[in-house]
Order: structure tokens, then sequence, then C-alpha cells
């Protein structure tokens, strides 16, 4: 027995199998206190979302020397359509006065402001998030709401602004992960239900995957404690949603591999082994594909991305662990009976030789060529919607599904007041320069006033009002002309920041983002495959499928967000989320097809096995498809548009690449390209099936592994 055998039988030997179960009990008693506790750890402070070497991280940064670095206004906005009354201002009065008790309030409150048409009134109340980030919004907006919401009949109260709407945000998050958890295990149970068909064979791959997520998110908190890996609440929600997929993937793989053996094998320890064997490259192949992808995530400029990376890779590796350990463990542990109530027997016939999927590639392998081209060309044209692809950001209004109050209270703020009230533009100066860089702001199209400097020690702050909604694109060119003539103040060293700079700079940083990663990770997709098939071709056609159906998938989810759910666009990292998940992901379908075609090439020729191959797996890749495709949906249960975005395009994308990419246009050139689609390797010389080059001296010289016919 070689090396590779002796390995793969390691986690379902007789005694090994036991000692594998202790290990990880084990280490489940150690970490699961552990796993808790990460979702108190997430840093939801704006530094960990934005762009590191921004202008306006920087100003974030300097705002400590004036206040507090994580302040956030919350507006509140008083509205009477008939006329604010002196009962009404002395309300807001006395409200003000009582907002510096609430929770993480801390700074001088403004106002209340009058409105020049006299209809509203806004007060400003800075509150500081700390290092609880937003979550420490929810407290102080929700007693500023209480507070002033009291007032006489026809007076209406918004809470508004930065700090109101990160509120809102937070409200919107809260729960991320339980929710994400629950309907995510819900939706695999009843999926894995209808594959199996089988009352108990789900509980292992289901029991196999929440135990990896619970050693993932205990992992990731202890580095999150001890090596400063930043985790927000995108990447711990995405996390949940990976794991468990990507986990069942596997475990999917592996489970309709060893009913396989188990009808050639007498013994179940002999056909886990066999199973792990075969399955076992192509599993690790395609965890090693996605988590390298999320790893290349490191050379974002976002610290949101950048931080996901290896958050995501930590939950591959977790999963794949599980995969190939615990889960073959319980599976030899258990025996044939988890099977019930169709056990696969010994000596019985292979079900999957005659199904439907053998019969689809029956019907392809009739006119290949007209198959691919018919296919291409159905594709290519979904994909032309990409072109109507708005993925520039989204305003405040457009970030939610809804119309929480913050949001409503920005439009109703915009009627009465200049439209960039409460999230200013923010300018440091030198001390020296800070007059000349008053006036010069003061004279920029698009803002309607400024403030004074506030002078402390060698630097100035001072603020000024756009006239245009903050996160609109009007106040982002305001944003570009302060920057064009504060920089041009001799001695200033003027920064220029603030919600909507940030936004701005967001925006530039993931198109940056865009143009840099999905290069790399193409590369990075391409040499794997490569290495895994042996080939150039092969790697070099699955990565043009996957890349077609990663176009057709954003063209399609554009006009769907554009014309049916009402979308007002698409937030600025949309296209490289989509693009990583679809990729990585959707690559591992390819993979676990293309390596038993590979194998079933070796006695059969190319077009046998792609025939015998897509038999064999397209039943288990259509399951896994259909249940990652499903995780990724629940993503759209969340009131955040940029999540809802994610979750549908990547669950599209990944049905495209199981129904149609998969299983029509990689197995119909696989069978028209024939033998040639292995070049430059041996297998691409084999003229017949069963035949090589003499030289080689048979299959058995191709592929070393190989000691039987499947």
């Amino acid at each position: 027995m070689n090396l590779a055998r002796r390995l793969a039988a390691l986690p379902c030997g007789r005694r090994s199998k036991w000692v594998v179960l202790a290990a990880w009990i084990v280490l489940l008693l150690v970490l699961a206190p552990l796993a808790g506790k990460l979702t108190n750890a997430e840093d939801n402070q704006a530094s960990s979302w934005l762009p590191g070497s921004a202008e306006s991280t920087k100003v974030l940064n300097l705002e400590g020397r004036f206040t507090s670095t994580q302040s956030a206004p919350a507006v509140v906005l008083y509205v009477r359509d008939s006329g604010i009354t002196a009962a009404d201002k002395a309300k807001a009065t006395a409200d003000a006065a009582s907002f510096a008790s609430a929770p993480h309030v801390q700074g001088q409150i403004t106002g209340p402001l009058v409105s020049q048409d006299g209809k509203a009134l806004q007060t400003v109340v800075p509150i500081d998030m700390a290092s609880g980030g937003w979550n420490n919004l929810t407290p102080a907006v929700d007693k500023l709401r209480a507070t002033a919401s009291q007032g006489d009949p026809g007076l209406t109260v918004h809470v508004t602004g930065p700090g109101g709407v990160g509120a809102d945000q937070s409200k919107a998050f809260a729960g991320i992960d339980g929710t994400l958890l629950y309907a995510t295990l819900g939706v695999v149970v009843v999926l894995l239900l209808l594959t199996y068909r089988s009352p108990t064979l789900w509980l292992l791959p289901l029991l196999s995957s929440g135990l990896a997520l619970t050693a993932a998110e205990a992992v990731i908190y202890l580095l999150v404690k001890h090596a400063g890996l930043t985790v927000n609440a995108q990447s711990g929600g995405i996390l949940v949603v990976l794991v468990i997929g990507a986990g069942t993937d596997y475990a999917l793989l592996l489970v309709a591999r060893y009913r396989e053996e188990l009808r050639r094998h007498e013994d179940r320890h002999e056909a886990m082994a066999e199973a792990m064997h075969r399955a076992g490259p192509a599993i690790i192949a395609s965890a090693a594909t996605v988590a390298v992808s999320m790893l290349c995530l490191l050379f974002a400029r976002m610290n949101s991305t950048s931080g996901l990376g290896p958050v995501c890779a930590i939950g591959i590796a977790v999963a794949l662990a599980a995969m190939v350990t615990l889960l073959p463990a319980l599976l030899v542990i258990c025996g044939r009976w988890i099977f019930w109530p169709v056990k696969p027997a010994f000596g019985t016939a292979e079900p999957t030789e005659s199904g439907v999927w053998a019969r689809v590639g029956g019907g392809i392998s009739r006119r290949p060529r007209l198959v691919w081209i018919g296919t291409t060309l159905a594709l290519g044209a979904l994909a032309l919607g990409l072109f109507s692809l708005k993925a520039d950001g989204l305003s405040t209004a457009g970030s939610f599904t809804g119309k929480p109050d913050s949001v409503v209270g920005q439009t109703v703020l915009a009627e009465h007041f200049p439209a960039g009230s409460g999230s200013p533009v923010i300018v440091i100066t030198t001390a020296g320069g800070a007059a000349q860089a008053q006036s010069v702001l003061g004279g920029v199209q698009g803002i309607a006033s400024t403030n004074p400097p506030v002078v402390k020690g060698d630097l100035a702050y001072l603020t000024g009002t756009l006239s245009s909604a903050p996160d609109s694109k009007a106040a982002q060119d305001t944003v570009d002309r302060v920057r064009a003539a504060e920089h041009a103040v001799p001695g200033a060293q003027a920064k220029v920041g603030g919600n909507t700079a940030v936004q701005l700079d967001t925006k530039r940083a993931s198109r940056h983002d865009d143009y840099l990663i999905i290069p790399i990770v193409l590369v990075v997709v391409l040499l794997i495959l490569a290495l895994l098939l042996r080939a150039v071709v092969a790697p070099l056609l699955l990565i043009a499928t996957v890349v077609l159906s990663f176009a057709t998938a954003l063209g399609v989810s554009s006009f769907t967000f554009a014309h049916l759910f009402h979308f007002q666009g698409e937030d600025s990292s949309f296209p490289l989320f989509v693009f990583v998940f679809l990729v990585a992901l959707g690559i591992d379908y390819n993979i676990f097809l293309m390596t038993r075609v590979r194998e079933e090439s070796f006695n059969r020729g190319t077009r046998g096995g792609a025939l015998a191959g897509l038999a064999a797996t397209g039943g288990v890749i259509t399951s896994a498809g259909l249940i990652l495709a499903s995780t990724f949906g629940v993503l759209g249960t969340l009131p955040v548009v940029g999540f809802a975005e994610i979750g549908f395009a990547v669950c599209l994308g990944v049905l495209l690449d199981t129904l149609v990419v998969r299983s029509i246009l990689v197995t119909a050139l696989t069978m028209d390209l024939d033998r040639r689609l292995w070049w430059p390797s041996a297998l691409g010389r084999v003229t017949a099936p069963g035949s090589v080059p003499a030289a080689r001296g048979g299959a058995a010289a191709l592929d070393p592994t190989s000691e039987r016919t499947v």
C-alpha cells in the first residue's frame, strides 16, 4: 500500500476511527466555549471597513485630537407642517438638555436650530461609538427617539444623520450570525433529506459541518485576540454560510463515493479507505482553491475586504479538516445502516450508471459541438445585462430593503435644511493655514456654509455643510472640488474627510481591488487546476466557463435588481465578492467532475470518461449545488441590500454552474475536444480506450495510484 492510500485510510481504520472521534471531542470541548465569543469580538468601527490608506481614513484618525475618533452625530429633527410653535421650541430646548444623559453621548450638543421656512428644528447630538463600534449607537439613538417623540399633536420627530443611520444598520445586522445559522441549517436539513431520502444519513454531514463551524469560530476568535485579525459583521455572517455550505458540499462528494465503494467492498473500512483515496484529492483541491482564492483578498485596499480573506480561508480549512477526518470516522463507526432504508449492499449494481445524468450525457454525445456552441451563445446573451451594472455604491436609502426612520428623516431633513446638515465635509489643516483653508472651503461650489476652525496644537479642524445630500453623486463631486482647492493652499497640508469622502474613497478603493484581485484569483485557480489535472488546455477551458458563468450571473442579477427588486444599484464591493465566491466555489464542481472524468479516461478514453464521469457525479454535484446555492440565498433574508445582492447573485451563479455550465457546457466541450483536452500530458496521447503509448507501459504508467479499473 503506497503512502497516499495509507494516509487515506487513517481516519477510517478499525482502531484509528475511535482515535479520530476522541480527538475531535476533546478539541471541541476546548474550543466550543470560545466560539460564542466571536460575535462580541467583532470590530464594527469605521476603520475596520475603510481603505486604510485613503485620505478620509487619515482624517478619521486625526479627528481624535478634536473629538472622539468614532463620533457619529445624530440629527434629531422636529417638523410641524403648519410651522414650529413656541411650545415646540421649548420642548426641543428641554430635549437638548436631557440628551446629554443618553448612553454614549459625548461632546457639545448643537441646537435646536430653526429652518428658514420655520417648519422644522434640528439638534445635532454627537455619539461616541468608542470600542463598541456601531453597537453603541443603538441604545443612544433609542433614548433620543424616546425622549423627543413625546411632543404636542402634529409635531413629528425623526432621528437621522450618521448616528441614526448607523443605529438602524446595527439593528439590521443584530443577530446576523444566529439568523443566518438557523436559516442555513434549516435549508440544509430539508435538502439533505430530499437528497438522501434517509431519516438518518443527513445527520452526519450536518453534524460535521456544524462542528466545523464551531471550531472555525473558535480559531478565528483566538486569532482576533492574539494575532490582530479583524472580524466585522460582514465577515462573521459570510463565514456561517460558507462553512456550512462548502462543508456540506465536501460531505456529499465523499458520501457519494463511499456509497459506490460499499457496493464493491464487503468491508466498510476498505470501502471508506478507497473512497477517501479516490475522492480525497478532488475535495482537497477544491478546498485549496477556495482558501487560496480567499487569501487573495489580502491584497485589497478595503479593510473589510482584506479582513474577509483570512476569515473565510480559515473557515474552509477547518471545514476540510472535519470532512476528511471526522465525517469518515463517523460513517464507518455507524456502518451501512446509516443509509437506511436503501442500504448499498455488497455486489449490487451502481444505479448512477443508468440514471438521469447518464441519459443526459448520452444526449450530449450525439452532437457535442452544437450543444456547447448553443449553450455558450445563450449564456453570452444573458451576460449582456452586465453593461447595466451600477456598482458605484449605495446611498443611505438604497442600502436598506425597507425604509427605517433614519432614511425617512434624511429625506425630510433635506426639505427644510441644507441637505448635508449633520454630515459635513471635514478639513484638517495646519494651524497656520486654517484661516485661508476656511476661506477656500467657503468658496467651493456645493458648500452651503462653514464653521470657524478649532485649533489645537499644530492642527486645525473645520467643517463645511454640503448643499447636496451627503450620499449623492453631487456631494461626492463637491468633495473632489474641496480636495483640489484645499490641497492647493500653501503650507496647509490639508486633508479632506467626512462621511461623503468615506463613500467616495470606498468606491474608488473597491474599483482598484476589482482590477487587482480578479486577475490574481484567475491565475491562482489556473495554477491549481493545472497541477491537479496535469494539463494546460483543460484548466484554461474550465476557467473560461466559470468566467462566462460569472458574467451571466452578474448580467441577470443586474437586470433583476433594477426591474424586479427595484434596487437603486449595486454596492461597490459587489462585483469582487461575487467573483471570488463564484470562481472559487464554481470551480469546485468542475474539479469534482473533471477529476472523475480524468480517472475514467484512462480506461474508457476521454469521450467515454466524460459520459462515465457525468453519470457518476451528476446527482451528487447537483445536490451539492442546490445546497450551496440555497445557503447563500439565505443572505437575502437580511434587510440589507448589499447582502441580498451578494446572496442572490452567488445563488444564481452556483445554479448556473451546477445545472448548465458543468453538466452541459463542460461535458460537451470535453467530448468535442476529446484527448486534446489533456494536452500536454500523456493522457492527451491516448488514441483508443484502454490504450496508451507503448513507451509509457500502459494506463498504470499514466496514473501511478490506479490499481484497478473503476
